[in-house]
């Protein structure tokens, strides 16, 4: 099968929130620093097994302006707070004047949108069962967080929400690529934003794959995933004569369909994805410097995707997962990972990953598994996204 001729796209500006910190910087320099912000969780949620999460404790505090306020739930929240840091609102503001807000297309991803709102508005129902006022439409609704950021931002363009689990946020530059290759829009914005809610924490722990200790993806005894929560946001753009800066190359996608929540064994749809990436951007196996895993830190996912990577590279590249720095921030995994793949291409590094000693000498690729950063020049990365259901998602970047 060809790959589609689809436009190189450069990576104007971008935005990351993470339990490292809000905005880019915070988080990057966590990462580098090889510190991980997950920790126990308190008595607040009222949950009934031990764990680890990675919440942004700047939520609390954040206040919506007058003019969004019907929006106000966590994952908004978490949103602002993402847009406005690294002045992305500005730029990317900057981009709907330049082009029309017509011409900018807007790509989200979540899993699970703003349903903490309706957890909340259940345990506060009244003594008949009457659920409080609150607006389900502008809070729990998928669509809540694509009107929310298009409202804030005054983008009318193409606009469309992506749920495909743990993918959703990778897909986003596939869906924003497409759009605007087909010249429905000249440039996008895309982004991801999952929030901490009961649904997801009693949801992965009725599947026994949350830990009660932190994510160690890829460690010898790891038994689970942490959740945690983020944001991020890029503006994408085609690249013009003489432009500098990290372009994104090229894009993979498969849907393996092999079961609801677990893997497939041999990680088909991994490889399917990884392959249709590098097809898509023109690049062998052995160009790949650095590859971002999905490594959640549970025995079977992390065995899936290690025999998928090594089908594809063989002995390389680089690789490592960040999921035990920041934890799992599930449908926005997909473009924090992207991003900090992205910084790793500006600043000539090859990021670590918190983890356990000891890595899994069963999986190949623990030999080039890098637990500190490692400083050296690289001109292509990949991350790589693996949803439930068997959604997954490869993305290609090159620095120039």
């Amino acid at each position: 099968m060809q790959a589609v001729d689809l436009p190189e796209l450069k990576v104007s500006a971008y935005s990351i929130t993470s339990c490292l910190g809000v905005g880019s910087a915070d988080s990057f320099q966590g990462i580098l620093d090889g510190h991980s912000a997950l920790a126990p969780v308190g008595n607040s949620l009222g949950i009934d097994f031990s764990c680890y999460l990675g919440v942004v404790d700047e939520v609390e505090d954040c206040h919506l302006p007058c003019n969004l306020r019907h929006y106000d739930c966590r994952n908004n929240r978490l949103a602002h707070i993402t847009l406005e840091a690294d002045g992305f609102a500005d730029k990317a503001r900057c981009a709907v004047e330049r082009y029309g807000s017509h011409r900018v297309g807007l790509f989200v991803g979540t899993s699970t949108s703003g349903i903490a709102a309706t957890e909340n508005a259940y345990a506060n129902r009244q003594s008949d069962g009457q659920l409080p006022a609150y607006n389900l439409h502008c809070t729990h609704s998928l669509g809540s967080l694509l009107e929310f950021v298009a409202e804030s931002l005054g983008i009318s363009g193409p606009a469309q929400t992506i749920s495909t689990a743990c993918s959703s946020s990778a897909k986003v530059f596939a869906a924003a690529q497409r759009h605007i290759a087909c010249g429905l829009c000249d440039a996008a914005v895309v982004g991801g934003v999952d929030s901490i809610c009961l649904t997801t924490l009693y949801g992965f722990n009725s599947l026994q794959l949350i830990s009660s200790l932190p994510a160690r993806p890829w460690g010898r005894s790891r038994d689970g995933i942490s959740i945690g929560e983020g944001g991020g946001f890029a503006l994408l753009e085609r690249v013009q004569s003489g432009d500098k800066g990290v372009r994104l190359k090229g894009c993979g996608e498969s849907s393996d369909a092999y079961h609801m929540s677990s893997p497939h064994p041999q990680g088909e749809g991994a490889f399917i994805a990884i392959n249709s990436a590098l097809r898509a951007a023109r690049c062998a196996p052995e160009q790949i410097d650095y590859l971002n895993l999905h490594g959640t830190g549970t025995p079977s996912n992390d065995k899936a995707e290690d025999r998928a990577v090594t089908r594809v590279f063989g002995g390389s590249p680089w690789c490592s997962s960040t999921k035990g720095n920041i934890g799992h921030t599930l449908g926005a995994a997909g473009v924090i990972e992207a991003l900090l793949c992205c910084m790793a291409l500006e600043n000539s590094a090859v990021i670590g990953g918190v983890t356990e000693a000891d890595l899994d000498p069963e999986l190949a690729t623990s030999k080039r598994f890098v637990t500190h950063t490692k400083e050296m020049a690289i001109d292509h990365v990949a991350s790589l996204s693996l949803g439930f259901g068997g959604s997954n998602c490869c993305l290609i970047f090159k620095g120039i």
